[in-house]
């Protein structure tokens, strides 16, 4: 698997992916969801994400512009990724970096992201 190859998923098991990454842009955003949820979040182009297995398995949440598609397990409610696009219309995953295997999400040197406020 290539360096900024990941595998990742719920805590349960029955959600899983593999995405290739740049942990190094980690982010940490201070908006009503990603905060209560403690995310530490990265962004990947969609065709450089892959659901593995689960997806009968995931539930969708969608919240203030409805823009990002939050999906997660509907067996153990880890959410490990989400769908969205950028302002110029690129697809991308943003992926919560704390369901990585072997990545320590929190021992990242993520930036601050003003959510709240956008």
């Amino acid at each position: 698997m290539p360096e900024n190859r990941y595998r990742g998923g719920c805590q349960c098991g029955a959600v899983k992916y593999e995405v290739e990454v740049d942990i190094g842009g980690a982010v940490v955003c201070n908006c009503s969801r990603c905060k209560p949820m403690g995310f530490v979040l990265a962004f990947a182009p969609r065709d450089k994400f892959k659901l593995i297995s689960g997806a009968e398995n995931l539930t969708e949440y969608r919240f203030n512009t409805r823009q990002i598609q939050h999906l997660f397990c509907r067996t153990c409610g880890v959410q490990g990724f989400a769908y969205g696009e950028t302002k110029n219309g690129d697809r991308i995953a943003a992926v919560n970096l704390n369901c990585l295997e072997g990545v320590d999400a929190r021992a990242l040197n993520a930036t601050a992201v003003d959510g709240r406020s956008a």
